[in-house]
């Protein structure tokens, strides 16, 4: 599987005491690396199948509120999904863009 250049590739919070600034890496595979490669693609099938899961539930909103723009059902969709925990803002965004795409608005 291949993961798309525009997926998002997540920062490791850190928090070390002292004056210098550090980085948080993990080891992979003898490299320090942000998050390794099997990480992001198990994040990456996490956001592509719940993009698919929300096709139904995205289309059902609209039909609820026809008056409504796919842009704000887009919102009320995003603001559900980012409250719940499941995905990082940084992959919300993506989800977000992937859902346009499959629904082509």
């Amino acid at each position: 599987m291949t993961v798309p250049n525009d997926f998002p590739r997540e920062r490791i919070p850190a928090v070390v005491s002292g004056v210098q600034t550090k980085i948080g890496v993990l080891l992979s595979r003898g490299r320090y690396v942000l998050q390794s490669e099997e990480q992001r693609a198990e994040r990456y099938d996490v956001c592509e199948d719940l993009a698919h899961q929300l096709l139904r539930k995205t289309l059902s909103d609209a039909a609820k509120h026809p008056g409504h723009t796919s842009a704000e059902t887009l919102e009320r969709v995003r603001e559900a999904v980012g409250g719940k925990g499941w995905v990082s803002p940084a992959e919300l965004r993506w989800l977000m863009q992937r859902l346009r795409a499959l629904l082509d608005w």
